[in-house]
C-alpha cells in the first residue's frame, strides 16, 4: 500500500513541475488591457495665450490597420502584444481636450466655436531594448456650422527605458507622445488661427 501512495504522490509532483514549467515557459501576455492615461512629461508649455474661444471635441475615427494593437515587444524572436478593447479615438479625444485646457484654451462639452475631430492614424510603442512610441493623428477644425476651418495633421514621440514588457511603461510612452502630438498642433499657428474664426 505504502509503494502504491508512493507511486502516486511521484505522479502528482510530476505533473505539478510539468505544468509550472509550461507557466513559466508561456510568457502572460498584455491582452485587452485597460487603456490608462499617465503621462510624466508637463500637461502645459505655455504655447497658447489665454483665449475666450469655446473648442469642442470629437470623439477621432480610429483608422489604424489593426484597432486593438497599440505596442509589441519585438525583444525575441516572437513578438510579444500589446492589446485593448477601448477606443483609442475616444481616448485621444479626451487627452487632447485636457491638454488643450491646461494651455490655455477653454474647451466645452459641446456647441464650441470651433470643433476638433480627426483621425488616429498611429498609436503604438515599438518596444526594442527602449520603449519608443508614435502617435500620428489627422485633424480637422470646422465652425458651428459645420464650414472647414482648418486640416492638417501632427505627430508626437516618446523614448524611454524600463523593465522588458511592462504596461506601465506603454501607458507613459503612449500618454508623453499624445502630450508631444497635441503640443506641436497647438505651435501651429495656421491651426490656433482656425480655432479663432468664428
Amino acid at each position: 500500500m505504502k509503494h502504491r501512495v508512493s507511486k502516486y504522490a511521484l505522479c502528482v509532483a510530476a505533473l505539478a513541475s510539468l505544468v509550472s514549467l509550461a507557466a513559466f515557459a508561456k510568457p502572460h501576455l498584455l491582452e485587452n488591457i485597460p487603456l490608462m492615461w499617465k503621462p510624466t512629461n508637463p500637461l502645459s508649455s505655455g504655447v497658447v495665450q489665454s483665449t475666450s474661444v469655446k473648442v469642442s471635441f470629437a470623439p477621432l475615427k480610429d483608422v489604424r490597420q489593426n484597432p486593438q494593437l497599440i505596442a509589441e515587444n519585438r525583444e525575441d524572436q516572437t513578438p510579444k502584444p500589446v492589446t485593448t478593447k477601448d477606443d483609442v479615438g475616444a481616448f485621444v479625444a479626451t487627452h487632447m481636450r485636457e491638454i488643450f485646457d491646461r494651455n490655455g484654451v477653454t474647451t466645452v462639452d459641446s456647441g464650441g466655436d470651433a470643433i476638433v475631430s480627426g483621425e488616429v492614424r498611429q498609436f503604438f510603442v515599438e518596444e526594442t531594448g527602449t520603449y519608443q512610441g508614435q502617435i500620428a493623428l489627422h485633424v480637422t477644425v470646422h465652425g458651428p456650422s459645420g464650414k472647414m476651418l482648418w486640416e492638417g495633421s501632427t505627430s508626437g514621440t516618446n523614448s524611454r527605458f524600463g523593465r522588458s514588457y511592462k504596461a506601465e511603461n506603454y501607458y507613459e510612452t503612449l500618454s508623453d507622445s499624445l502630450i508631444d502630438a497635441t503640443t506641436n498642433l497647438l505651435k501651429d499657428p495656421e491651426f490656433v488661427r482656425a480655432l479663432g474664426h468664428t
